[in-house]
């Protein structure tokens, strides 16, 4: 990372390595000093950690207790997670983040049963237990209320004097109409509030959004007057966006539609081609992830305006090739379609700054092919190609690029020119 360039790099703390048991047990010295020995090695070399508390896995016990996140329970398991966290590195972390994209955790987790803990329903899925219809909204709620839980611990208890900040980091997508009709257009904008809106909403305005109350009635949660008042009180010093792609979407209110798992409950249909029959962009490795980089100008200019210009920072954006047992480094390090799309991709972030983003980093998912979640091996999204017998480190032609782009040596570019102003952010 030192010789790369960059200045800060984002990484995730597992709950179960520090609490293997929630409060129900110890806390593991052997984890904290996992953790303490990388912040210090980062901080040793100029490098900012960048850290998320909750990514994904919880502590089994939780889950076998009394649910995990569709107990209101967990919200005091949380905070006390994330207190132990500011307590044993918040001396060091200057960043925090409660969660990592959460609104597609639980559609993955809850709704389409393809993660941990495999809950879903017909017509979503086909799982041995569960309820997509209200599962997601439940544990969603829960989320919602221990993150406002952990910043209220932070803010009384840790910030002033660490002097860090907090925030959280939702999964971004942007859409486009599948046909140029009032229908459809509708279905962008409810579909975009089914996505990151659906967390932010209730931290920064008190409430769900106003489509969600239409689509799904009494499925959706209610906050109580005491609830809203403690999400009031919690001031977020930042949000993180997750952005990969864009896709087109149809209205599955007056049109007939296939299940969409990932956007189904906005009753809207994904697609990756127009009425028309025109490509939404470049495919990539990745089923439904296409390089259109506009999307990011048009998804940072939505938060923006939605959340009066709050501090942000780019937490996820990448570029995924596909991968089998067959290939090797070779096949993999001259990945100029990865240049190309993470050099278009900044010079619209660039354009969203110039046009009065607040956008304080950009992070770049991932500095290593790792294992990617469900995907395992078969999608490698890394600067560094990884052998993962050997582990042996190789450069592809991506970090090369983007180490000569951090040190500002891509001079008379047209990339150049565009990201002037967010070069020193960029991480």
């Amino acid at each position: 990372m030192h010789s790369l360039g960059v200045n800060s790099y984002r990484f995730s703390i597992s709950w179960t390595r520090i609490l293997p048991r929630g409060q129900f047990g110890h806390v593991n010295l052997d984890g904290v000093a996992f953790y303490n020995d990388l912040i210090d090695a980062l901080l040793q070399k100029g490098i900012q950690p960048f850290v998320t508390i909750s990514h994904y896995d919880i502590p089994q016990e939780l889950e076998t207790r009394y649910g995990g996140w569709l107990s209101p329970e967990i919200q005091k398991d949380f905070g006390y997670f994330a207190q132990v966290c500011f307590m044993m590195f918040g001396d060091r972390v200057k960043f925090w983040m409660t969660f990592n994209q959460p609104n597609l955790f639980l559609k993955f987790s809850y709704m389409d049963g393809w993660y941990p803990p495999g809950r879903c329903s017909h017509p979503f899925g086909n799982c041995a237990f569960g309820n997509s219809t209200t599962e997601p909204y439940i544990a969603g709620h829960n989320m919602i209320l221990s993150h406002a839980n952990a910043v209220s611990i932070y803010g009384k208890r840790y910030q002033e004097k660490q002097g860090g900040r907090i925030g959280i980091s939702i999964c971004a997508r942007w859409y486009e109409p599948f046909r140029n009709t009032t229908v459809d257009i509708l279905a962008v904008e409810r579909a975009l509030s089914f996505g990151g809106p659906w967390f932010l909403d209730p931290i920064f305005l008190g409430d769900y959004p106003i489509e969600m109350r239409k689509i799904l009635g009494s499925n959706l949660p209610e906050f109580t007057s005491e609830q809203k008042k403690k999400l009031k009180a919690t001031r977020l010093d930042f949000i993180g966006l997750n952005h990969y792609t864009t896709l087109y979407l149809k209205d599955c209110i007056f049109s007939p539609c296939e299940v969409d798992p990932v956007d189904g409950d906005a009753r809207v249909f994904s697609s990756s081609v127009n009425d028309d029959g025109v490509l939404i962009g470049e495919a990539t490795g990745a089923p439904f992830y296409y390089s259109v980089p506009d999307g990011m100008e048009q998804v940072v200019m939505y938060y923006k305006e939605r959340y009066n210009n709050i501090p942000t920072y780019v937490t996820e954006n990448g570029y995924a090739q596909a991968s089998n047992n067959s290939m090797s480094a070779k096949d993999f390090t001259n990945d100029t379609p990865r240049v190309n799309y993470i050099r278009d991709y900044l010079t619209f972030l660039a354009s969203a700054i110039r046009n009065g983003a607040d956008v304080r980093g950009y992070f770049i998912w991932s500095l290593l092919d790792c294992f990617e979640w469900t995907s395992g091996h078969t999608l490698r999204l890394g600067l560094y190609h990884v052998d993962f017998n050997t582990l042996q480190r190789t450069p592809k032609f991506s970090a090369k690029w983007f180490r000569k782009f951090l040190k500002g040596s891509l001079v008379g570019t047209r990339l150049r020119d565009k990201s002037s102003r967010l070069q020193h952010y960029t991480t």
